[in-house]
């Protein structure tokens, strides 16, 4: 079969994952250490014609003022 190349579907790129209790990063869903859920650590992707800025806004600041920030 010269010529020809095989595709390879299971040598995926596997994201990052990212455990907010104990600051650690892994492949799994759950952490290791803590066992814990983990989160994408990407932010999302910016775009000018953003439809939900409004609504992050609003729960940042209700967060500031749960906080005592502000």
């Amino acid at each position: 079969m010269r010529g020809k190349r095989r595709v390879l579907t299971h040598n995926r790129m596997m994201p990052l994952k990212f455990c907010r209790p104990c600051s650690r990063y892994t492949l799994k869903e759950n952490c290791p250490g803590c066992g814990g859920a983990t989160t994408n650590p990407k932010p999302p992707k910016f775009a000018p014609e953003d439809k939900y800025a409004d609504y992050r806004r609003k729960m940042k600041d209700g967060e500031r003022k749960a906080g005592g920030m502000v």
